[in-house]
């Protein structure tokens, strides 16, 4: 953004707001007195005021608020500096890269001369021309007669560049023509400048997620509903249509729908097309809205982490590190093990779970705490197109961020919490159902006849009394000792290892055949 800033004060002031627009990375491209150059005319004189012209330069979308964003950006440097700045003008400058055509310059000595014919020719003199002419075209193709030159621009700039007489450079030579890096339809086709290019292919991204959603809500749906859903998803598809018939300036147009509806066409097969059987498959409404959420975090984290600076690092960087920092503590030890271990009365350490399972519930924990990057990736998008709540010369900003996302991080603790908690409630459920219970993490709990190896009295026993005819749930042995789940009591009973013997049971049914009679009793 070209911006026209207007600073106030004395001449410590000009200077010191000089030496900012060098440190922000902004040029200055004139300066001149208010009401003199340029503002004559147009602006009032005034003594202790100078415009100055800076290129504002930053990341975001080319979009009517664009030039607002410049402003506000004026607006924070002034505020942070202590300085009485204004941005007067606001002026777009469009410095998008245009995508030239590439071309590979060859000789053309190979090509069969071309002689009239004194009659006309005969149809097999016509066919054997034609087949020379095609071979002549061929190895051009492949690259055979390729003087290693290489130019860009239309197919007219391109011929003429590569006869000029370059100082320096070979000779130019008469005898040479160019041929395009990517067929012949290269020759007619011209590409959208490379940023305008990069924003029709999101648009059309967008569109086919979108259209892929609405299509798998509708197969959902029953009544009046599919058909306001697969309206929805035909919208969709046109619009992305629409965009992908717009993704070049001129020529290939009809190539873009083609692959586009080919695209489209996969995407409906994979998300709701039937399996051989003629039954429904695909995804789900759930597993779509898990889609669109974990692609909206990524493009957002990667927009907002285009734009961070040194002082604002802490605070977008915040959910990142703390996830980082959670990772590294469930690592060692898991916090979703020590959730569901808490809820039966044990401890972590009671719960013989293997490393590998360790770090699966560290990756399960980890990913749910994905979901809060999901704040700090919608602040991205929302400062990528420079919505007004973002403003980063507003001071209220920042307090508003922290709360939204220590709300967001809240709710994927408790989602952590609820993962052990429906674990748990399973489990419980199995135990007064007498079925084998769900596994969790690693945490393989089974029925067991628990047999004493020695006498009751000197059974060391805790949390309950050991009944060695009924079966219990035991969660193995973990630091030499038996960690069992009494379900009659709805608590955990713990034995040494070394005064029990456990024998699988095939449910919690079965009668335990024991007898205290069979224990040798010490004299």
């Amino acid at each position: 953004m070209l911006v026209l800033v207007e600073v106030r004060g004395e001449q410590r002031d000009l200077d010191e707001a000089e030496r900012l627009f060098d440190r922000q990375g902004w040029p200055v491209v004139t300066a001149f007195a208010r009401g003199e150059g340029p503002s004559r005319g147009v602006l009032s004189e005034a003594a202790a005021a100078r415009l100055y012209s800076v290129e504002v330069r930053f990341f975001g979308a080319r979009n009517r608020r664009t030039e607002r964003a410049a402003a506000w950006r004026v607006e924070r440097l002034a505020r942070s500096a202590g300085l009485e700045m204004y941005a007067r003008r606001c002026e777009l400058v469009d410095r998008d890269r245009e995508q030239l055509t590439g071309w590979w310059a060859h000789t053309v000595a190979h090509r069969p001369p071309w002689v009239p014919a004194p009659r006309p020719l005969t149809a097999a003199a016509r066919l054997r021309r034609a087949a020379v002419v095609s071979r002549a075209r061929l190895s051009e193709r492949r690259g055979r007669h390729d003087t290693g030159m290489m130019v860009t621009g239309t197919a007219s700039e391109a011929r003429r560049l590569s006869r000029m007489d370059l100082p320096g450079g070979s000779a130019p030579a008469a005898a040479v023509d160019v041929r395009p890096f990517h067929g012949r339809e290269r020759r007619h086709i011209v590409p959208r400048r490379e940023k305008d290019g990069e924003r029709r292919s999101y648009q059309v991204m967008a569109w086919l997620l979108l259209m892929v959603f609405c299509a798998v809500v509708a197969r959902q749906q029953s009544g009046l509903r599919v058909w306001a859903w697969t309206a929805a998803a035909a919208l969709c598809l046109t619009g992305g249509a629409r965009a992908a018939y717009g993704m070049f300036e001129a020529g290939g147009r009809r190539t873009s729908l083609l692959v586009f509806g080919a695209v489209a066409g996969f995407l409906l097969l994979v998300f709701i097309g039937p399996d051989a059987g003629g039954g429904a498959r695909g995804g789900t409404p759930m597993e779509m809205l898990s889609l669109f959420v974990i692609t909206v975090t990524a493009g957002g984290i990667w927009l907002l982490v285009r734009q961070w600076t040194w002082g604002e690092w802490l605070t977008w960087a915040a959910p990142l590190v703390f996830s980082a920092v959670v990772s590294l503590v469930v690592a060692s030890g898991s916090l979703l093990h020590a959730l569901y271990a808490d809820s039966l009365g044990l401890t972590p350490d009671d719960l013989d779970v293997p490393g590998i399972w360790r770090a699966a519930a560290a990756a399960k924990l980890v990913s749910l705490l994905g979901y809060a990057l999901f704040v700090p990736a919608l602040w991205g998008i929302a400062k990528h197109v420079h919505l007004s709540y973002v403003n980063p010369a507003e001071r209220l900003n920042v307090p508003l961020y922290v709360t939204v996302q220590v709300v967001a991080v809240l709710g994927c603790l408790s989602g952590a919490l609820e993962s052990a908690g429906d674990a748990v409630e399973d489990f419980r459920t199995a135990a007064v159902r007498k079925t084998a219970p769900p596994s969790y993490f690693g945490v393989e709990p089974e029925w067991t006849c628990v047999e004493p190896t020695v006498p009751a009295a000197k059974l060391a026993s805790r949390g309950g009394a050991l009944r060695p005819e009924r079966p219990y749930l035991s969660f193995g042995e973990a630091g030499g000792t038996v960690s069992l789940w009494d379900e009659p009591a709805a608590t955990a009973i713990q034995v040494p290892a070394e005064q029990v013997r456990l024998v699988p049971a095939a449910d919690g049914r079965v009668r335990c055949a024991f007898s205290y009679a069979r224990v040798p009793r010490d004299d």
